[in-house]
């Protein structure tokens, strides 16, 4: 018989009071966590003075853990009883009081009694659980515990400032001032907020609080003590380590204490203020797969920080062959930050479960399994110290962390799969069960789907102007803006070599001008197969997952450029083998295209899909504005490797050419994250490879590849052979200087070419462009053909300008005619079918053409540069292949006006009509 409380209706709250008391409780919060953890810092000046060993350092640093743990009990049940505001500050003037006593300590026990009262501070969470959860409807309780929960950072305040003060002042300055700042804090926060909703309706029916007894009934149920051991590690783990790092660092890269506290609070940031997004995520995904991703990569984050530096002898052919591996402290600290962001995610993952499963009770509940996690931060500190008294191995912290976290995964594993199993024996309806087993016995129907991710979004009409307005538009650009500059680095990885190559030579690589043509030109070659592969990802695999994973592949080519270019004895095959993995960019625009036209209407299409092409294409200008200066600087010092001596045209230069790979990293890793996190999957738009073949069928898919492959291809053909091509017609010219003006204009063109092209018609303006490209081949060629007077390069250049800038606006308006044609064209073939399906038909067979057309256009960053090379070997000049663009763009021009743009043509009459609204 389910026993569990109903969850409370929305009660009418005042907006500005709700934000008031979310972000008023962060920061309480955030000063008291920094005071609970003051040990930290200042315990390791303690130790030197009283002369401590690691065991009773690890007992001083846990001693405030363990009150804070207990404490969160009963500070919990009175938050319920008599309101989380007025428990809150009193609970912050004892810290403080307690805080500044903690000056007259003089012995280790005292010190110790002392640290006992310093640990008030750590029971505030439960009283802000229970104060901040009755705010707020259950639908956005994960994320508000998320916001207040990030208060964490306290351990980085800490860390980031308290060194400082201590080394200038000493460690009583620090205690005093920490003391007086979480005074001032709690005056500020009881001024500033109001009761709680649920306190407010009892006083106003006089209704008493529960006894402290009803209050702990809950805590009967064994689930509430085996859900906690989940948070024994999330946030035990996270307070132990944010107390232990600073120790560790010292002690193995012997660095000072500045210096490991800065360190150690690079840990504690993302550790605590991505729990406000663990809280979003859990709200939108569920909180098992968010704890299954914590698990998962703490276990592999552990297991990487916890092997010691080892040597190793092999007994080789020609002798022993030793190595030794040791974790530098850059590879530590990216680990740690991994691992501090993914305990963040759990720690919101597991606070979701207490207010939808104990409404009445957040304050006991969420007490307990805070007491219970508080105890991992006193226990494992302590834990640590004897490990390394008894192994003598600094990692030997880690080594228990691993333990922990792979005995939490697996038994959580078991668990859910021997529910599901016996769920499917019993004809039990896998929707019916609670996220995580220990939930059963309380789950019911009031909890059924509360704890369940949202999934793909299940509902979406663009076209219907009320969801568009209410819904639609918010979801799609937020989904737009996070795939743009996805797209941008996608962009600038496929074209990183257009910059490269014209380095190489100075730095020792002894290329031909043939070989260096073919490295600007695989990209090219596989970012356009690639393309045709990628364009029906979306459908098949979901948007939000194609995306992250595609932006994360761009760090296989990024990094393996870094470092392939320090060495002029590296082979060339494995350039052309880097060359075709730059191709991993070029395939990235076709899936987010396709993916992308799905978010939005007919009528913004056009301006949605140029915006995130234009803006995306910008990574071309980026690639050739970016490049060029960072690998004139030392940007990630000793991290970078060592510079290059570049000589040209008998001038010496110092380079860091591996910057043009590494320049982009931390970019790629923040997008993939925001992809992952930030985007949607839309349920209608999923669809097998067998679905979206028809677009073969389809005679507008194959003549649109022609079209777009006059406009992108030649974009994309000209970002990748300008700089190479410009340096050789005019060597006397630093052409590098110009290069990103070209893409610069094209993809603003794209960008800002989208409007008019869903107002005026995307036909009649793809008719003009190729009228144009076809005259900006005409001034390259009068350029060429003047070669050595002062107006030759100036000429040249402003006619590739007007070449870039005419197909950045054909960009847009050939992908507007997309959907416009397949309207129409779906109607007349499948007439039978209803209207709402030919509006989803039409719009997966647009998504994939979209795909499909740039796959085939993206050719042209292969055959331009090609081209201009097999032209300048075999005739001397590149003017034969500008006679055969131009060719190609007079045939663009007639099938643009056959098909589409003439009286009669098939977009005659839409866009005739549309430019008269």
């Amino acid at each position: 018989m389910n026993t569990a409380p109903p969850i409370p209706t929305a009660r009418a709250i005042n907006p500005a009071d709700q934000t008031r008391a979310l972000w008023l409780s962060t920061i309480a919060f955030t000063a008291c966590f920094a005071v609970w953890t003051i040990f930290a810092i200042i315990g390791i000046q303690i130790k030197k003075d009283l002369g401590l060993s690691d065991t009773q350092f690890g007992l001083l640093v846990g001693t405030p853990i363990l009150t804070g743990s207990l404490i969160r009990l009963i500070l919990g049940i009175w938050a319920d009883q008599y309101g989380g505001r007025v428990v809150l500050v009193l609970t912050m003037l004892s810290a403080a009081v307690m805080t500044a006593l903690l000056t007259f300590a003089y012995n280790y026990p005292t010190f110790l009694l002392a640290a006992l009262g310093v640990g008030i501070a750590g029971g505030s969470f439960s009283v802000g659980v229970a104060y901040v959860a009755k705010w707020f409807p259950k639908e956005k309780q994960g994320l508000a515990l998320g916001i207040f929960g990030a208060g964490n950072v306290g351990a980085a305040v800490t860390k980031f400032t308290a060194p400082a003060i201590m080394v200038a002042y000493g460690w009583q300055t620090v205690a005093l001032v920490w003391a007086a700042a979480l005074a001032l804090i709690a005056i500020v926060f009881f001024l500033m907020t109001k009761d709680d909703p649920d306190l407010a309706r009892r006083r106003a029916s006089g209704q008493k609080p529960e006894s402290v007894a009803a209050m702990l009934e809950p805590l009967k149920n064994a689930q509430v003590w085996r859900f906690s051991l989940y948070y024994f590690f999330v946030f035990g783990g996270f307070v132990s380590l944010a107390l232990w790092l600073p120790r560790y660092l010292i002690g193995v890269y012997g660095l000072d204490i500045t210096t490991a506290g800065m360190i150690a609070a690079a840990y504690s940031i993302p550790a605590s203020i991505f729990r406000a997004y663990g809280g979003h995520l859990s709200d939108k995904f569920g909180a098992r797969r968010v704890l299954y991703w914590t698990f998962l990569v703490s276990v592999a984050c552990t297991f990487i920080l916890s092997y010691p530096p080892t040597h190793y002898v092999m007994e080789g052919i020609r002798g022993p062959i030793a190595f030794s591996t040791r974790l530098g402290i850059g590879g530590f600290m990216a680990v740690a930050v991994v691992l501090g962001f993914f305990m963040s995610l759990g720690k919101a993952a597991v606070f979701k479960h207490v207010p939808i499963y104990y409404p009445d009770r957040v304050g006991a509940v969420g007490g307990a399994v805070g007491l219970v996690g508080g105890l991992g931060g006193f226990i494992m500190p302590i834990a640590f110290g004897a490990l390394n008294d008894l192994t003598g191995i600094w990692q030997s912290c880690f080594w228990l962390l691993f333990i922990i976290v792979s005995v939490a995964l697996v038994w959580m594993h078991l668990a859910v799969r021997q529910m599901e199993r016996t769920a499917e024996g019993t004809g039990v309806s896998l929707r019916t069960l609670p996220e995580l087993p220990e939930m059963q016995p309380i789950h019911g129907a009031a909890q059924q789907g509360a704890m369940a991710g949202t999934g793909a979004i299940q509902d979406w009409r663009p076209e219907d102007k009320v969801f568009w307005d209410a819904t639609g538009r918010a979801i799609a650009r937020r989904n737009l803006w996070i795939s743009i500059p996805c797209l941008l680095l996608s962009f600038a990885v496929w074209m990183v070599w257009s910059v490269v190559v014209a380095k190489l030579p100075a730095v020792g690589f002894a290329f031909s001008n043939e070989e260096l043509f073919w490295l600007a030109a695989l990209p090219g070659l596989s970012g356009a197969t690639l393309r045709i592969f990628y364009s029906f990802m979306p459908a098949i695999f979901g948007g939000r997952l194609w995306t992250t994973l595609t932006t994360w592949s761009l760090l296989i080519p990024a990094l393996g450029i870094g470092f392939a270019v320090q060495n002029p004895s590296t082979p060339y095959w494995i350039f052309l083998a880097l060359a075709l993995l730059c191709g991993l960019g070029g395939g990235n625009f076709a899936s987010s295209m396709a993916n992308i036209s799905f978010f939005f209407p007919k009528a913004e299409k056009g301006n949605a899909l140029a915006m995130n092409a234009g803006l995306g294409n910008l990574g071309v200008s980026v690639v050739q504005f970016v490049v060029p200066l960072a690998i004139t600087a030392g940007v990630f010092g000793w991290l970078g490797g060592a510079p290059q001596t570049a000589t040209q045209d008998g001038v010496t230069t110092t380079l860091w050419l591996q910057n043009a790979g590494f320049v982009f990293v931390p970019f790629i890793i923040a997008s993939a994250f925001a992809a992952w996190f930030g985007m949607d999957d839309i349920a209608t738009m999923k669809s097998s490879f067998a679905d979206q073949a028809v677009i073969f069928r389809r005679t507008h898919n194959w003549i649109m590849c022609w079209l777009y492959t006059g406009t992108f291809g030649s974009f994309i053909g000209f970002s990748a052979a300008f700089p190479l091509l410009a340096k050789i017609l005019f060597p006397d010219v630093n052409a590098l200087r110009y290069a990103f003006l070209g893409p610069l204009v094209g993809a603003l063109a794209r960008a800002l070419a989208g409007k008019p092209s869903d107002r005026i018609g995307g036909g009649r303006i793809t008719f003009w462009v190729f009228i144009a490209m076809s005259l900006g081949v005409a001034g390259v060629l009068y350029a060429i053909g003047v070669k050595g007077d002062p107006i030759a390069f100036p000429v040249f250049l402003a006619s590739f300008l007007f070449l870039f800038a005419a197909s950045g606006v054909g960009n847009a308006s050939t992908f507007q005619m997309i959907p416009a044609i397949m309207r129409k064209e779906v109607a007349r073939l499948e007439p039978g079918v209803v209207a709402a399906n030919l509006v989803k038909q039409s719009d997966k067979e647009s998504a994939a053409i979209i795909g499909f057309s740039s796959a085939i256009a993206a050719y042209g960053a292969f055959f331009i540069p090609k081209s201009f090379g097999t032209s300048i070997a075999m005739t001397g000049g590149a003017a034969a292949a500008l006679y055969a663009f131009l060719a190609f763009y007079v045939s663009c021009i007639a099938v643009t006006w056959w098909f589409y743009t003439r009286r009669g043509g098939l977009l005659f009459d839409v866009e005739r009509g549309a430019a008269k609204k």
